[in-house]
């Protein structure tokens, strides 16, 4: 379960941010900057917020080179599934919201990598600077 809602916490925050459809938040800054830029300014800011949390989160959960991995497999997934038919990959909208999930399961990997290593290992994972 807790995956999942990260996952979902992760989708959430990419398709606000920018999805096929006129509801995201990409949108409807290019639409509405001159009438109303102190809004664009802060929700931007606020999803900004949102993804140095989640992206900090991955970096230290898995880093780079685990990024790259889990994107190898997903989009190795990706091309197992368009080369049996089961998914076509002709229309780009649904291109764009492959892409969405593919990112989420990656934010949500990253964020949750933490827990997994600790139920797999037994090993618990501390950052300390020597600061308090």
């Amino acid at each position: 379960m807790g995956f999942l809602l990260r996952w979902l916490a992760a989708f959430v925050l990419l398709a606000a941010t920018y999805n096929p459809t006129d509801l995201s938040y990409v949108r409807w800054a290019v639409n509405n900057w001159q009438q109303e830029t102190p809004l664009v300014v802060l929700f931007g800011l606020v999803l900004l917020i949102a993804f140095v949390l989640f992206l900090t989160a991955l970096f230290r959960g898995i880093g780079t080179f685990g990024v790259v991995l889990i994107v190898a497999v997903l989009a190795a997934l990706i091309w197992v599934l368009a080369d049996f038919g089961w998914l076509s990959l002709d229309n780009p909208s649904t291109n764009t919201w492959l892409a969405l999930v593919v990112l989420s399961i990656v934010l949500a990997t990253g964020m949750y990598w933490a827990i997994l290593w600790r139920r797999m290992s037994g090993q618990l994972e501390v950052d300390d600077d020597g600061e308090v």
